[in-house]
C-alpha cells in the first residue's frame, strides 16, 4: 500500500518460462456464509502457508475481485514443477482442503452455494512482455524484479523479441545439432529404403512409419482435474 513507485518507465525482469495461476471463488448465494465461508479462509490459510515457505516456489501474488460474488487471486510460480509438487504435497494444508472438497463431491453433499476455479498458464520467453509508468514494483515485476525499460526494449516489439542468454544458449545449441542430426535420420532413412521391409518393398511404402504415430493424443481433461492446483 505504501510501496514507493519506481519513477518513469520499467519492465518486468523475468526470463524463461513464466507460471500464472489464476484461483479463486464464486458466492452463488450470499445467504449461504456457512459454506463459503470457511473457503474464502482455506485460500487466505494456503497464501500465508506459502507466505511462510517461500522455497515452496510462489514468488507473487494479487488479489483481485471481479465482481461483488467472484474473487481470485493471481499467482506468480517460480516454475509449474514447484506448483504441481505444492499441490500435492503430503504436509501442504492444500492437500488436506482438496481432499475435504473430493469427499463432499462423492457424498453429494454439495448445494452449489459457491463455486471454485483456477486457470494455469506456462508461458514461455518470447511469448509475454511487460511496462511500468510511475509504479512501485507490481504483478510480474513485483514476482522478478524491477528493470529500466531500456535494458529489454522501449517498444512491446522489442520486450517480446528479447532472450535471456540461458535460452539464447539453447536455441544455438539445438540449432548446431540439428542440421547434423538431419543428415543422419535422413542417411538412414535412405539406407532403410533401399534395403526394403518384407517381401522387398520399402518400409515407407508398406505404411509401417507415420500411421504408428498417430495415437499420441493424451486425456488432457482428467488430469487437468487432477491437477487442481491451490483450489
Amino acid at each position: 500500500m505504501f510501496a514507493k513507485p519506481n519513477p518513469g518507465y520499467t519492465t518486468a525482469g523475468a526470463t524463461g518460462d513464466t507460471v500464472v495461476l489464476l484461483i479463486g471463488m464464486r458466492i452463488n448465494r450470499f445467504w449461504a456464509v456457512h459454506h463459503w465461508g470457511p473457503v474464502m479462509a482455506a485460500m487466505f490459510r494456503m497464501l500465508h502457508e506459502l507466505a511462510r515457505a517461500p522455497e515452496r516456489g510462489l514468488r507473487g501474488r494479487i488479489l483481485l475481485t471481479a465482481s461483488p460474488r467472484t474473487y481470485y487471486v493471481v499467482q506468480y510460480w517460480e516454475s509449474k514443477e514447484k506448483l504441481y509438487q505444492y499441490s500435492a504435497a503430503p504436509d501442504a494444508f492444500h492437500r488436506k482442503a482438496w481432499g475435504i472438497a473430493n469427499r463432499k463431491v462423492k457424498a453429494g453433499r454439495t448445494r452449489q452455494h459457491v463455486g471454485l476455479w483456477h486457470e494455469t498458464y506456462v508461458v514461455p520467453e518470447g511469448s509475454y512482455e511487460a511496462i511500468y509508468f510511475d509504479m512501485p514494483p507490481f504483478g510480474l515485476a513485483a514476482a522478478h524484479g524491477a528493470l529500466p525499460v531500456e535494458r529489454r526494449g522501449r517498444r512491446a516489439a522489442d520486450r517480446l523479441a528479447y532472450r535471456s542468454k540461458a535460452a539464447a544458449d539453447t536455441v544455438g545449441t539445438e540449432g548446431a545439432a540439428g542440421p547434423a542430426e538431419a543428415a543422419g535420420t535422413a542417411e538412414a532413412a535412405g539406407r532403410e529404403g533401399a534395403a526394403g521391409g518384407e517381401d522387398g518393398v520399402p518400409k515407407a511404402a508398406a505404411g509401417g512409419g507415420p500411421a504408428d504415430g498417430g495415437a499420441a493424443v493424451a486425456g488432457g481433461a482428467g488430469e487437468a482435474r487432477s491437477d487442481a492446483a491451490a483450489q
